[in-house]
């Protein structure tokens, strides 16, 4: 017998879970808590499928019905009624929940997740920011080589090449992406390789020989401008040739100046490990001096203009020039060239791969 509204809305519960048919092999199932749901059996290549219709009452009995007809004449035309709705399912979600944004939003949390740094963060945001200004709103299974160039051409026509082949390389990051979480079946990056005008590649200024690498230390050591934050800086990157992004945004609580050590947190150094410095005795006095001067701060390096702010990388490089030196003879990420030439020219030390080893 076919079922009554009235039936269907007065179905109380039972101990255990209970099945009453409405015809046409489609029943409603009924749960112990109350919970009623449509469900339709039927045979595909052989073997009998159980299919949900929906829950009532969001899915009334006439709605269970017509989808019930309409598995039935999907059924007719060879067609299985659960794959058709998963692949319904599939193209809805390919169209409003699987778009480049959302997936590239996605992949930065993953980052995050991972303990990139917050920098290294900002900057490929930055450059998602620019590509979701073109397709963001685009399935990212439809994103082909010519949209992307698209929008990667527009950046290289400003003379930005390094920014555009790293916007192609997000780009193809974030679609990468999609492709090992099964919502993409490629990454049509990769079809732009070489259509791109590559980058000159300028190396960071550094002094290179002693004699050179002597006056610029000199000429640190009697600076009296700037901030005392920019001239400790500049002390320390000499003794210690750090990156300039590890030292500038230091810690005080980072430093054990009785221990004389200096613990780098992992996310500001490049292989995102926990680093311990030590420090010689020259480091440690720079330090106290500073401290003694701008230690009520929680920053080691504070900006003069905004002491809640690190000084910048360009702070340091602009006291270089004061000091004489021009943009092609010395800068802040000089430093660790400098230090791996004269160091490996010594002879202490055989450079390697990874770190350098003392000679026995």
């Amino acid at each position: 017998m076919p079922l009554t509204d009235t039936q269907v809305r007065n179905l109380q519960p039972r101990e255990k879970p209970f099945k009453i048919s409405d015809g046409g092999r489609m029943h409603l199932y009924v749960t112990p808590k109350g919970a009623k749901r449509w469900r339709m059996a039927y045979d595909f290549g052989g073997k009998e499928k159980l299919m949900s219709l929906g829950i009532y009452p969001a899915v009334s009995l006439a709605k269970a019905r017509d989808r019930r007809a309409e598995a039935k004449a999907l059924l007719a035309d060879g067609i299985d009624p659960m794959a058709k709705a998963k692949a319904d399912k599939e193209e809805r979600a390919a169209l409003h929940e699987h778009t480049f944004a959302i997936i590239a939003a996605e992949l930065v949390a993953k980052l995050r997740k991972e303990g990139k740094a917050e920098t290294t963060l900002k900057k490929k945001q930055w450059l998602i920011d620019k590509a979701n200004a073109d397709f963001g709103d685009m399935p990212i299974r439809d994103l082909k080589p010519a949209t992307v160039l698209e929008c990667v051409k527009k950046v290289e026509a400003l003379g930005n090449y390094e920014s555009a082949k790293r916007l192609r390389s997000t780009i193809g990051q974030v679609c990468r992406y999609a492709v090992a979480t099964a919502r993409a079946e490629n990454d049509p990056t990769y079809a732009l390789r070489g259509a791109l005008i590559a980058p000159t590649v300028t190396h960071m200024a550094a002094a290179t020989n002693r004699e050179d690498f002597e006056r610029i230390v000199k000429a640190i050591w009697l600076y009296d401008s700037g901030a005392p934050a920019t001239r400790a800086a500049l002390k320390l990157m000499a003794l210690l040739y750090t990156r300039p992004g590890e030292l500038r945004l230091a810690l005080w609580d980072e430093f054990d100046l009785e221990a004389a050590t200096w613990t780098v947190p992992g996310p500001r150094m490049k292989m995102r490990r926990e680093h311990v410095k030590p420090l010689p005795k020259l480091a440690v006095d720079i330090l106290r001096q500073l401290n003694a001067e701008t230690g009520n701060n929680y920053r080691v390096f504070s900006s003069a203009i905004a002491r809640d702010k690190p000084i910048s990388e360009n702070t340091m490089n602009q006291a270089l020039r004061r000091m004489g030196f021009e943009k092609d003879e010395m800068t802040s990420h000089g430093f660790r060239a400098s230090a791996s030439s004269l160091l490996n020219e010594s002879g202490p030390w055989i450079p390697t791969p990874s770190k350098p080893n003392l000679r026995t």
